[in-house]
């Protein structure tokens, strides 16, 4: 059984123009235990397709589910089975790291004793139990990141879902993350990851989809698609995961801090 599997996928909004589709027609399946990376450019879907697997939205279209659980019928059991971690931290300033997960846990149902247990051993994982008393207005971007990763694995999830999880973080936090993605893979978890940066996807996923427009356009493996790609052109030599990108959307791509490409329209 898929840990997460979506069929025709569909999310559309009204606005003053008119009907916008922003998802159209997507169809996804994710294994127990993979790390699958989702791609493409600012307003590709990403975001939209994780917030309606994540029961955050509702699905216009097609069926989704997640764990086993219908995404539409099941949203509860769906929330208890999945971590979340969106592009932005949803962090209480005025709280300590260790209060938020704390609270985090007793929202979940856990018992106190249980849940201060896990906040110990969830702050000595992402490195932050050297500040676990102090307030979160003081904590810089990455260390907010990896607290808010934190906070989504303290009910031990089955799959986590990361959305941008690295975005306008310096080269020194984002591989942190990086590390952190590839530790909580080793404890079986399922990682369902969207990410503009390529070298990310190249280093962690096991299989990828790049989405453009609404739409899936390509998805393989990172050597698999490589491959492909080099075959059907008669390249030279082995392409990036780069020219895979620009070969499937006709997108542009710009350097950023930490010699991290990150891909543009």
């Amino acid at each position: 059984m898929s840990a997460i599997q979506a069929r025709g996928l569909v999310k559309t909004f009204t606005d003053r123009s008119g009907t916008v589709e922003a998802v159209r027609g997507v169809d996804i399946d994710v294994a127990p235990g993979e790390i699958f990376a989702f791609l493409g450019p600012n307003g590709a879907g990403k975001s939209t397709t994780v917030r309606m697997l994540t029961t955050l939205t509702t699905i216009s279209g097609g069926t989704a589910t997640v764990g086993g659980f219908d995404v539409a019928t099941q949203a509860d059991s769906v929330r208890r089975t999945i971590g979340v971690a969106l592009q932005e931290a949803g962090l209480d300033p005025r709280q300590t790291a260790r209060e938020l997960l704390v609270l985090q846990g007793r929202l979940f149902g856990m018992p106190r004793a249980a849940v201060e247990e896990r906040a110990d051993e969830l702050l000595r994982l992402v490195e932050l139990d050297d500040v676990a008393g102090r307030r979160i207005k003081g904590f810089s971007g990455g260390m907010k990141r990896r607290l808010d990763l934190a906070c989504a694995l303290v009910h031990r999830p089955e799959i986590l879902f990361l959305d941008e999880p690295t975005t306008g973080l310096d080269p020194a936090s984002r591989i942190t993350i990086w590390e952190e993605v590839e530790r909580i893979r080793r404890d079986g978890i399922t990682v369902f990851l969207t990410t503009q940066y390529l070298e990310e996807a190249d280093r962690l996923c096991d299989r990828l989809a790049i989405i453009d427009d609404g739409r899936i356009v390509r998805e393989g493996t990172p050597t698999a698609l490589k491959a492909e790609l080099r075959e059907r052109l008669g390249l030279p030599d082995d392409p990036t995961l780069d020219d895979v990108f620009l070969d499937a959307t006709g997108s542009t791509r710009t350097r950023s801090a930490g010699e991290v490409r990150e891909v543009t329209t």
